[in-house]
């Protein structure tokens, strides 16, 4: 790869995940970040690659394809003028802050031909690729349940959309893959007590296609900071832990039962506990390369806008849901849909 001509890849935007994609793109194999967005500049002095105040800049520059870490209020602004210049672009979660700005960005880059991703890094998660792929193999056996717990300090950095938007578009989109299954409904209510006009707790709860209950807890008040997804089973449970890439299965045991009464109940019981031991690379590192991959028109598995706008539907569900208090339903995409694992 070092012979061939390098990918020239562009940033727009650098705040705290933008630093990290500046990282892997600055010593990323086949890619050179040939420049950066950002109106204050490189504050800290360390980025190899020159910082430019607007993205006509960059795109003189001439680049194959461009990371957008942007606010998400300025996604759709910017994803577009990309689409209009023939850029591919990797664009932040969530795709928009809107189904109606995230339809147009879809429908822009696929009219183009541009590849086009959206940055839902747990997916590159090892702890939850194994789990996905244990579930495919029917290790779980049929899956009753998926919880996921995301809590953790208010980041000062957001400000331009809620928890639903910022953090709980990471859990519906990591349940809908692991499980393969889009989800049907959601019920959810939120509260706001930062004094800020977004919500920064939400608390949900859903049905996916299959009949898997969900119920996620999201939010920005808690001082412990937790990662949690737990799929319950016929056969047990498994407890992926994504701040430390781990991932548990608790087996249901097979255990007779003596007292006759009880013999009519089919119940479970605690059974061996298995900590499984999995290679662990960086998911930003994996979420670029196969971004990489895609833009030099190979096979690869990035999340596409269209399964972006999918969650970005399902979190305007939650909202709409907290607003009237009402179960709201989430019509079928119809197409891009993860094939069913079960």
């Amino acid at each position: 790869m070092s012979e061939a001509r390098k990918l020239r890849a562009g940033l727009i935007g650098l705040g705290a995940m933008g630093r990290n994609h500046a990282r892997v793109l600055s010593n990323l194999d086949g890619v050179e970040l040939v420049g950066v967005v950002d109106p204050a500049g490189d504050v800290t002095g360390t980025l190899r690659a020159p910082v430019v105040p607007t993205l006509g800049d960059l795109l003189a520059m001439g680049v194959d394809y461009a990371v957008v870490a942007c606010p998400t209020a300025l996604h759709e602004q910017v994803g577009l003028e990309l689409a209009a210049n023939g850029v591919c672009a990797l664009i932040e979660k969530p795709l928009a802050q809107s189904v109606e700005a995230a339809t147009k960005l879809v429908e822009a880059f696929e009219s183009a031909g541009l590849v086009a991703g959206v940055g839902h890094i747990e997916r590159y998660n090892p702890a939850l690729q194994s789990l996905r792929t244990r579930l495919e193999a029917g290790e779980l056996g049929e899956v009753f349940q998926v919880v996921t717990r995301r809590q953790g300090p208010f980041p000062h950095r957001i400000a331009d959309v809620g928890v639903v938007m910022d953090l709980a578009t990471h859990d519906i989109d990591l349940t809908a893959w692991v499980t393969g299954s889009e989800y049907r409904s959601v019920s959810a209510r939120t509260v706001s007590r930062s004094g800020r006009l977004h919500e920064d707790m939400v608390a949900v709860v859903g049905q996916l296609a299959d009949g898997t209950m969900v119920n996620h807890l999201v939010n920005w008040l808690s001082p412990l900071k937790e990662r949690s997804t737990v799929v319950t089973g016929d056969k047990g449970c498994f407890v992926a832990d994504t701040l430390t890439a781990d991932l548990t299965f608790y087996a249901n045991a097979a255990i007779d039962t003596e007292w006759e009464a009880l013999r009519a109940f089919r119940g479970v019981a605690e059974g061996d506990m298995v900590r499984y031991a999995i290679p662990k690379r960086e998911p930003l590192l994996v979420e670029h390369e196969r971004f990489r991959d895609a833009v030099e028109g190979k096979q690869s598995d990035i999340v596409t806008l269209r399964q972006g706008l999918r969650t970005v539907q399902v979190a305007a569900g939650l909202l709409e849901s907290a607003s009237d208090g009402k179960v709201v339903s989430v019509a079928s995409s119809g197409s891009d849909v993860e094939p069913a694992l079960r």
